[in-house]
């Protein structure tokens, strides 16, 4: 693999309201480009295989940190709505040159498809285990999730315990240390995830009405190339929403990952950025 392509540069953007948002920028600029939109509770670092295995192939990629996680500024006001997740994405497509494509999972998609209904149109979309019509007690376990680490952990071991108990078919890694990356340790000793908890203040009532409402502006955008990422032990997007996506979006394309569940990437690598840049190349690289 050509070192070129795979050497990152770190990059800050700063939103209207005066928070930065950083990013890892990977691949020849003059390459399509790829935004990567991690999910609710993640950082960039989920993205870290993907990032190289896309740069690898040839694209120009953006990895960047949500607000309110990893290294980026965390809302003053505690407050992460739609709309203001979509500004800051936003803010980073506008700085790019097409062919564009954005890769979100979970909540990066959510601000995906919320631009999409506002207008923007990429030159093509991957969905990561998240869709315009979630399963509503799917979303609710993924913020129950989030919310049980408030308290912190008393060791690495413990918030991998947790994971494990959130996706029991996932494989649990021999050592815990890139945890760390996901986590910071406190004076009193304990782990807490690296995000703010004023992300576990959305109301996922009014977060699923935002997604659905989603479907409409999708539709709108009948050419736009989607391709949507499931894993078959996802309770985030059914099998029934999956049918439903595809009668509404004809034109949609789905992969299916088996030993999979919301954390597509994380579960199946290989298998998951093969399928995406597949689809990416086939729509990009003209």
């Amino acid at each position: 693999m050509d070192r070129s392509n795979t050497a990152s540069d770190f990059v800050r953007y700063v939103a209207s309201d005066g928070v930065k948002i950083v990013a890892d920028v990977m691949g020849n600029p003059e390459c399509p480009t790829i935004i990567l939109a991690h999910g609710g509770g993640q950082t960039r670092f989920s993205w870290s295989g993907a990032m190289r295995h896309l740069a690898g192939a040839g694209f120009r990629v953006i990895n960047y940190d949500a607000r309110g996680h990893g290294q980026s500024d965390w809302s003053p006001d505690g407050k992460y709505p739609i709309d203001r997740r979509w500004a800051d994405m936003s803010l980073i497509a506008n700085s790019v040159r097409e062919p564009l494509a954005i890769v979100g999972a979970s909540m990066g998609g959510i601000s995906a498809l919320h631009g999409v209904s506002m207008g923007f149109r990429p030159d093509a979309l991957v969905l990561v285990d998240i869709s315009p019509n979630p399963d509503r007690a799917g979303m609710q376990r993924v913020h129950d999730f989030m919310a049980s680490g408030l308290e912190g952990f008393a060791t690495l071991q413990d918030a991998a315990d947790a994971v494990a108990a959130y996706n029991p078919g996932r494989a649990q890694p021999g050592k815990v240390d890139g945890l760390r990356k996901n986590l910071r340790q406190r004076d009193d000793g304990r782990w807490y995830w690296h995000w703010d908890p004023g992300m576990v203040r959305l109301d996922i009532e009014q977060e699923h009405r935002a997604v659905l409402a989603t479907m409409e502006g999708l539709r709108a955008a009948a050419d736009l190339p989607v391709l949507l990422v499931r894993g078959l032990q996802s309770d985030v997007v059914t099998e029934d929403a999956l049918a439903e996506f595809k009668v509404r979006f004809p034109k949609l394309e789905a992969v299916e990952i088996s030993g999979a569940g919301h954390m597509v990437a994380g579960d199946k690598n290989d298998v998951f950025n093969g399928a995406v840049v597949e689809f990416l190349s086939r729509k990009l690289m003209r």
